[in-house]
This record gives C-alpha cells, structure tokens and sequence, in this order.
C-alpha cells in the first residue's frame, strides 16, 4: 500500500492507497519544532493504531516547509523502513513548465496541476484554500504555466486581530448577511464573502487572459463554505486532489 504526505505550512495530510482506492486520511499539525523521531512515532502510532503498519509498503511525499522535507523523509526510512519518493519541480517530465523561474514552484502546486491534468487532459485551475489561496493552472497541453496566491483566510483573520486593536480573533465559518449587524459577523462578512468574491474575479480574469473557460476544481478546508457564496461555482471540489496527484506521480516514476 502506498502512503502519501503531503506537507503544507500548517498541517500535513496524509493518505493511505490501496491501489485507486483511499483508505484512510489523517491531518496532523506542521510543527517545526517536531523531530524526526516525533514524526516518525506519530506516523506508526497512526498506522498501527488502523493495523495499516504491517501492509505500507510504499510512500510518495511533498513538502512547502523546507526544514521539516528532510525530518519526514528520515523518520519514514527509519520507522517504517520504506525510503519515500519526494516530489519536487524536478521530479515530472509529464508536465512543461511555462513559468518565469520553475525552480521557485512549490511542490503542492506542482502535484495540484499535474494532478488535474491527468484526470482532465483539459485547461484547468485548481484553486487551493489552505494556510495561503492560490490558483494552480495548467493547459490541454500539459503546461503548468503558474496561477495567483494570496493570503487564505485564516491569515486574514489573524492579520485583523494582530494590526487592530479591537477586533478579535474569530473562527472561520458562514456568515448568513453580506451587511454585519455586529462585529464578528462584519469581519465574517469580509472574508468569507470578501474571499468569494476576489475567487470569482480572479478566476474570470484568469480565463480572459486564457483565452477560454477552464475546469476549475476547489480542494482545501474552506472550499464549501467559499463555494456557497459564488455565483459561478466549482467545477468540482476535490479535497483530496493533492494526495491522489502523490500516487499519480508515483504511479509515473517508480516501479512497483
């Protein structure tokens, strides 16, 4: 079986595959300060407490937070005996890189367009809505040409909490009236809706600059929430798009 981890700025999702079918997700925090032993206990604890330890035999991870890329990849050697595949923007000819400066991709971004290219073979824009929002876009022709990032919405509350001093810190979630009667439901109002809004303009700008519509899927936390609010909705929402593109580029360069 094949696990995949994906590791992003505040959690890492983690997979497990039994051929097409996904088992099982976790999410565990990204913390920085954890070691590779850390990491590596937790991983078996979870597999085992699942009695999935004894069937992992494979493992495909991608990582944005550069200290923590080595720690996982050690502690998967050393405590479920497997050397995973880690996924960089060196690691697919499967897709073209139209991009200013390919190096600077991040891995996520990466596996998100390939991931939609291959289910699609179609212009696509993934629009991810984790610790940042970003806009992940490949043509039909297998071309990651780049796409837009912006602060998620979580940032978005802490940045309002942090440089005022009267708001406070809130937790993400619907907002029944644009016009906030009180001043959770105003700053609810401002970045949820707010972040609706900046999604359906951006992707409208994007397929004018595309010259054409584009299959547009959502993946990340918030993606409901944000979706109940546009009026040109997701194509798809696909909160595990990432771990699948993992196995998909695995599946492509090693053989089982």
């Amino acid at each position: 079986m094949l696990l995949t981890l994906d590791i992003g700025n505040t959690s890492t999702t983690i997979g497990l595959f039994d051929k097409d079918n996904l088992l099982d997700t976790w999410s565990i925090s990204s913390d920085i300060h954890r070691s590779e032993d850390e990491i590596g206990l937790t991983l078996l604890n979870l597999l085992n407490f699942h009695k999935y330890s004894h069937v992992v035999d494979k493992a495909c991870m991608s990582s944005v937070v550069e200290c923590l890329t080595q720690r996982y990849k050690t502690a998967i050697e050393k405590y479920l005996n497997i050397t995973p595949f880690v996924v960089t923007n060196k690691t697919t000819n499967l897709l073209k890189y139209g991009l200013d400066y390919p190096e600077e991709a991040g891995a996520d971004r990466i596996v998100n367009a390939f991931a939609a290219y291959n289910m699609f073979k179609k212009t696509c824009i993934v629009v991810d809505l984790g610790t940042a929002t970003s806009f992940d876009i490949v043509t039909s022709k297998g071309e990651f040409i780049g796409g837009v990032i912006c602060a998620g919405m979580k940032i978005q509350a802490e940045s309002l909490k942090k440089y005022t001093s009267k708001l406070p810190m809130i937790r993400i979630e619907s907002v029944k009236n644009t016009i906030g009667r009180n001043t959770i439901d105003a700053m609810l109002s401002g970045i949820v809706r707010g972040h609706a809004c900046m999604i359906e303009g951006l992707i409208a700008q994007c397929e004018k600059e595309l010259n054409e519509k584009a299959i547009v899927i959502a993946t990340g936390g918030y993606s409901e929430i944000v979706a109940s609010y546009m009026t040109r909705k997701f194509d798809y929402i696909n909160p595990y798009i990432t771990l699948q593109g993992l196995k998909m580029i695995y599946e492509s360069h090693v053989k089982n």
